[in-house]
Formats: C-alpha cells, structure tokens, sequence
C-alpha cells in the first residue's frame, strides 16, 4: 500500500485530490476498486471513467477536469507511458529481494569469470571460459555455453540457455524455455538425402533487449545472427539464422523469421506474422498480424495482407472489395444474359 502523493513524487504529473489517499492495487477502469489506481488512454473507455470507482485515474490533459469531476486524478501527457513506468516502480516494490552468490548445486567451471553481485540459481551450469558480468541473474537450471557472455545487470529467468560463443548484452530480460544459439535451419540436397551445414556463427544481442518465454534465435551459418539494442520479442518467435533485427523493433507471439532477413529500426511485426529469408524491411515499417511479407519492403509504412502484401490504405480497400466478390459476379452473369447476341465477325477482305 503506498499514499498516492508518493506516486507523483516518484513519477511526476500533476496531482488532484486528497496526497494522502492509500493505493493498494493497480487495475483496469472497469473493474478498479476504490484502492485502485487506473488510467485511460484510449477514447474507447472514456464513458467508462464518470462511473468508475477508482481510487485514482491517470488521464491526459484533455481529459482533466472530467477525470477531477470524479476524485482523485493524475495528469500526464502520455498516460499509457505513465502507466508503464508504474507498473516498472510498483514491480521493483513488490520483487522478493535480490540474493547473490551461487547456488550449491550449480556447476560453474573454473574458466568462468562471474563479476560481482552475480545471482546464479540451483542446478544451472557454467561452462569453460563463460563471463557472467556484474549484477546479472542466472536463474535456476539455466544454461551457459563454453565462451558465452551475459551482460551486466540482465536478468535469465529458469530454464533459459544460452549456447557456446553467444552474447547477450547488458539490462536483458530472457524468459524461461528461451534457447539461444541453437543450430540455424541449414542442410545441403545430395542425391535425395540432406547433408547438414554446420552452423560456425554465434548470436549477438543488444542491451536492453527483451525475449519471451519458448522463443528460439538460431546462430547464423558463418556470420552472426543480430539483436541489436532495444529490440523487444514476444513468446514463440522463431528467428532463422543470420538474420539481423535493428534498434527498437518489436515483433509479437508466434512471428516466424526465415533466415538472412534483414528488419530495420522502430518496425512491428504483429502476432503471428510470416517474414520470407533473404529479403529487406526497411526502418519504420508496420505489418499487421497474420501477414506474409514475401518479398522485400522499402518504402516505410503500414503493411497487411496474406494476399499479396500491400500498403495497409490499399489492402483495406481491397478487402472492401473482396466481400462483396460473390454477388459482384452474380450481377455480371445477369447482365450478359440481357445483353443481345453479339454480331458474327465481318468476313475478311484478304480471306475473299
């Protein structure tokens, strides 16, 4: 339970109402209870706001003295921003304390360098020549291959492995079932049968990179495969070797990569999103969920469609269209049964 003014300390904006008031939970607007905190930041839910019973509802300035009308109010520019670093504060309150040192039933090899403030779980495994950075957490039965780094202050949750020679960068977050560096998808046809394609490369990953639970990064065939800083992946993405994912792009649950792709900056790729290998997504690109990008994009924008993909405007107005395909050809057919017979064609002079 914390004093609402202690909030506004922390994270700033303008408060309305009673500092004093107790805030014991964080919850939707719907549903909140006069313990709760809430926020609106979509104009979906702002008939929702006159009748909630919220402790404290966090609104943007356009929304303030509707939002004051009702009790306590925060205001913020960006409420979902504000919301986000709340539920990041109320976390860290909330987290059972950090213990360091390594776990007694942990194997950790002599080579293995482990900085200090280094939190290694039961039964994980270190192995040769491994750099465990300071502040890093390996939770338990977690993996770390011979030669691997974990970046300083990044956080493996159990069951995670990391595979010899890869690199995950500083401030991580790894979920458990993650496998880093598996062998990438490489086999060479000889006369019916597959001949494997060692895969020599590592993976490389960004600081402050997220990845969700079960998602798997394959390392690349002879160069790396790239995360670079800031990217943010859901549970279930599966990303082919070799390929390269720029700055601050996030991809949603159950996205498959193919390998050698190259994703640009600040792109999205919506759940389940099928990205072909060996093509370019250039910076600032959106692709809706259920999309099959099959050929390269260069052009920024907003992009849907399993049929072929197309600018997001274009395919709307084709699917539009789409639905009323059916009765569109059932009114052609009725319009050439009324249609006179055509005449026959004129002879041909140079056939006389």
């Amino acid at each position: 339970m914390v004093a609402l003014r202690e909030i506004v300390e922390q994270l700033g904006g303008e408060l309305i109402g009673d500092g004093s008031l107790a805030i014991d939970c964080i919850e939707p607007l719907g549903e909140a209870t006069a313990g709760a905190i809430s926020f609106v930041s979509n104009a979906r839910y702002r008939a929702q706001l006159a009748g909630s019973v919220a402790g404290c509802v966090i609104v943007a300035p356009s929304l303030r003295d509707e939002a004051a009308a009702r009790g306590a109010t925060i205001v913020t520019p960006d409420p979902y921003l504000y919301y986000a670093r709340l539920t990041q504060w109320w976390a860290a309150r909330m987290r059972p304390a950090r213990t360091t040192g390594v776990h007694a039933s942990a194997v950790v090899e002599s080579s293995a360098r482990i900085g200090r403030n280094v939190s290694i779980g039961a039964l994980a495994s270190i192995e040769a020549d491994a750099v465990i950075e300071d502040g890093a957490t390996i939770g338990a039965q977690c993996h770390i291959g011979r030669g691997a780094r974990i970046g300083a202050s990044t956080r493996l949750a159990a069951r995670v492995t990391v595979h010899d020679r890869c690199t995950v960068g500083r401030r991580g977050i790894v979920h458990s079932g993650a496998v880093i560096g598996a062998d990438g998808f490489g086999f060479a046809p000889d006369r019916g049968r597959w001949e494997k394609i060692e895969q020599l490369g590592a993976v490389v990953i960004g600081d402050d990179v997220e990845i969700g639970a079960n998602t798997c990064i394959d390392r690349g065939a002879l160069g790396n495969t790239v995360i670079a800083d800031g990217v943010k992946l859901d549970n279930l993405i599966q990303i082919g070797h070799n390929v390269r994912i720029g700055e601050h792009t996030a991809i949603a649950g159950c996205v498959g990569i193919a390998g050698s792709a190259v994703i640009g900056r600040h792109c999205t790729i919506g759940g389940a999103g099928m990205i072909a290998g060996h093509l370019e997504i250039v910076d600032h690109v959106h692709i809706s969920g259920g999309t099959l990008v099959s050929h390269s994009i260069r052009k920024p924008g907003h992009y849907t469609g399993v049929y072929p993909i197309a600018e997001n405007a274009a395919w709307v107005k084709n699917a539009a269209t789409l639905r009323h395909l059916h009765a569109m050809r059932e009114r052609l057919r009725a319009l050439e049964e009324r249609l006179p017979e055509p005449p026959p064609p004129p002879d041909d002079p140079q056939r006389a």
